[in-house]
C-alpha cells in the first residue's frame, strides 16, 4: 500500500507522467471527475487546474517543478509592471527584464554544458557546469541530487516561450495582464500542452479561461477522435519503426548498407512527424474535454510545395512565435534584400538552436534557412511558377520533402561522426540489387510507413469528412472504436515505451 501511494503522488524518474503511460489515463481520469463537479464555477475550476498541472509538471520532472513556478512568478511581475508603467523607457526596461530573466534560465538549463563544452575545446581549459538548483536544494532539504551534470528540464522551452509572450504582448498592447497569479499560473502550466506544446499565445488562451465550459456532442466526438488518432501515431507507427529500424541503424550505420540508411532517413522523416503531431493530437483532444481550444500545431507539412510552406505546416506555433518575437523585431522583410535574408538565417539558426544544444543542430537550422532564401530567389525565375499541373505540384513536393528529410541527418545523428557515416555508407555502398532483399527483410516498417505516408498525402476534404463522420456517430459506436483502438495499441507496443522526441527541447 506504501509504493502504491508513493507511486501516485511521488516522483519517479522512470516512470513519469505521459500520455503513453497507463498511469496518466488513471490520472486524467481522476482529474476529469472531479473537473465535472467544478467546471462551470471559473475560480475553482481555475485553481484545481492550476494545482493539477503543477503536481502534472512534478510527475513528469521532479524538482524542475520550481522552475516552473519561478517562471509563473516573474512572468506575472514584469507583466504587471509593464502595463502599469507611465512611460515607454519603463515598459522597455521591465519588458526587458522579464525577457532577459526568462532567457537566461532557459539558457542556462539548456546552453550551459553546450557553451563550456565549446569554450573548453576553443581555449582548452576544462570549466565544468554545476547544477545550481540541484545544489541548493541538497543544501537545504538534505537530498542527494547529482550536481557536476545540468539535466535540462522537460518543456522549459515550451513555457518559456509562452511567458515571453505574454510580457512582449502586454508591451506592445496586444492585452491587458490578468488579475490572478492563479490564473496567469493555469494559463503557462495547464498540463495538456505543458511539455511539448503546442506554444500557446495568451491571446487566445487567457479569454478562454474567463468563459464558461462549453462543450458539444460534436466537439467532444472530435476531441475522442484526436486523443485516438494521435496516440496510434505515436504508439504504432513512430514507435515501432523506430525501435524496429532507425535507431538499430543510427546507432551503427556502418554495419548496414547505403540503401538502408537511406531508408533509414525516411523513416525517421514518418517518426518524428508522427511522435510530435501525436503529442499535439492528443494534447488538443484532452483540452478539447476540458472546453479549452489549442492551436492548430500541424498542417500536413510533407505536402509543402517548398521550404516556406514546409515551415508554415511544420510545428506552427513555434514557426509563427519565430516570426513574431524575433524575425519581424529584427526587421523582417522591411530593411532590403541582404538585411532581409540576413535576419531570415538568424532566425532559422536560433530556431536551431531552439531544437537543441549543439551545432548539428545550428548546422539543421542553416540548411534550412539557406533552403528558404534559395527557394526566394527561385520562385522568380522558375518556369513553374503558378502552374498548378499535378505533375509540378508532385515535383515539387517531391523535392520539398527529400530537401527536409536530407537535413535531418545533422536532427537526428547523435555525433558528427555519425552524420559521416551515414552520408559515407549512402554515398560509398548503395547496392541496388540488395533492395529486393532489404525491403523483404524489414516489410513491415516498409508497409507501415507506406500506409502512415498515403494516409497523410490524402486530400484535406476526405480527413475532415471521417473526422466529422466520427465526431457525428452515436456514443456506442465511438465506445466500439476506442476498445478497437486499444486492442490495436497493445498489440503494436514495443517493450520499452519510447520518449516523445520534443521533450528534449
Amino acid at each position: 500500500m506504501q509504493d502504491f501511494i508513493k507511486n501516485i503522488f511521488l516522483f519517479d524518474p522512470e516512470h513519469p507522467l505521459i500520455f503513453t503511460r497507463l498511469w496518466f489515463w488513471l490520472f486524467f481520469a481522476a482529474v476529469y471527475a472531479i473537473y465535472s463537479l467544478i467546471y462551470n464555477r471559473r475560480k475553482p475550476r481555475n485553481t484545481y487546474l492550476f494545482l493539477v498541472s503543477v503536481f502534472f509538471y512534478y510527475k513528469t520532472s521532479g524538482i524542475f517543478f520550481l522552475l516552473l513556478l519561478f517562471s509563473i512568478f516573474t512572468g506575472f511581475i514584469t507583466g504587471k509592471a509593464v502595463y502599469k508603467s507611465n512611460n515607454k523607457l519603463k515598459k522597455k526596461l521591465f519588458v526587458t527584464l522579464g525577457i532577459t530573466i526568462n532567457l537566461a534560465v532557459l539558457a542556462y538549463y539548456k546552453y550551459a554544458a553546450f557553451f563550456t563544452e565549446s569554450i573548453n575545446y576553443i581555449f582548452d581549459v576544462q570549466i565544468q557546469p554545476v547544477d545550481l538548483l540541484a545544489k541548493w536544494t541538497n543544501q537545504f532539504a538534505g537530498t542527494h541530487f547529482t550536481i557536476d551534470k545540468i539535466i535540462l528540464p522537460v518543456g522549459i522551452s515550451f513555457f518559456t516561450f509562452q511567458t515571453i509572450s505574454y510580457t512582449i504582448d502586454i508591451y506592445r498592447n496586444k492585452i491587458k495582464p490578468v488579475k490572478s497569479i492563479i490564473d496567469f499560473g493555469f494559463y503557462v502550466s495547464f498540463f495538456p500542452q505543458l511539455v511539448a506544446g503546442p506554444i500557446v499565445r495568451a491571446s487566445e488562451f487567457i479569454p478562454q479561461i474567463y468563459k464558461k465550459y462549453e462543450l458539444s456532442k460534436e466537439e467532444f466526438g472530435l476531441a475522442i477522435f484526436m486523443i485516438i488518432n494521435g496516440l496510434i501515431k505515436k504508439l504504432v507507427v513512430a514507435d515501432y519503426i523506430a525501435v524496429n529500424f532507425i535507431d538499430r541503424v543510427f546507432s551503427n550505420p556502418s554495419t548496414y548498407g547505403g540503401f538502408e540508411n537511406l531508408a533509414a532517413l525516411y523513416a525517421y522523416s514518418v517518426q518524428v512527424y508522427a511522435d510530435f503531431s501525436g503529442y499535439t493530437d492528443v494534447a488538443i483532444g484532452v483540452a478539447l474535454l476540458m472546453g479549452f481550444r489549442l492551436p492548430t500545431n500541424f498542417n500536413s507539412p510533407y505536402k509543402a510545395l517548398h521550404t516556406g510552406e514546409f515551415w508554415k505546416r511544420w510545428h506552427i506555433s513555434l514557426s509563427t512565435w519565430l516570426k513574431d518575437y524575433l524575425y519581424i523585431p529584427l526587421g523582417g522583410n522591411r530593411k532590403g534584400k541582404t538585411r532581409t535574408n540576413i535576419n531570415l538565417m538568424i532566425t532559422m539558426l536560433l530556431g536551431g538552436l531552439w531544437h537543441g544544444a549543439s551545432w548539428q543542430f545550428v548546422i539543421w537550422g542553416g540548411l534550412n534557412g539557406i533552403g528558404l532564401i534559395i527557394y526566394k530567389y527561385w520562385r522568380k525565375i522558375s518556369p513553374f511558377a503558378g502552374n498548378k499541373h499535378w505533375a509540378v505540384r508532385f515535383y515539387a513536393i517531391f523535392l520539398t520533402f527529400n530537401f527536409i528529410t536530407a537535413t535531418r541527418i545533422w536532427f537526428r545523428a547523435e555525433s558528427m561522426e555519425t552524420v559521416n557515416n551515414i552520408m559515407h555508407q549512402i554515398i560509398s555502398a548503395f547496392n541496388i540489387s540488395q533492395i529486393p532483399e532489404i525491403i523483404a527483410a524489414y516489410k513491415n516498417i516498409f508497409a507501415l510507413m507506406l500506409a502512415a505516408m498515403i494516409i497523410h498525402w490524402l486530400p484535406a476534404g476526405i480527413k475532415q469528412s471521417y473526422k466529422k463522420i466520427f465526431a457525428a456517430s452515436p456514443v456506442w459506436i465511438q465506445a466500439i472504436a476506442v476498445v478497437t483502438a486499444v486492442i490495436i495499441i497493445w498489440q503494436a507496443r514495443t517493450a520499452d515505451l519510447q520518449p516523445f522526441i520534443y521533450f528534449q527541447f
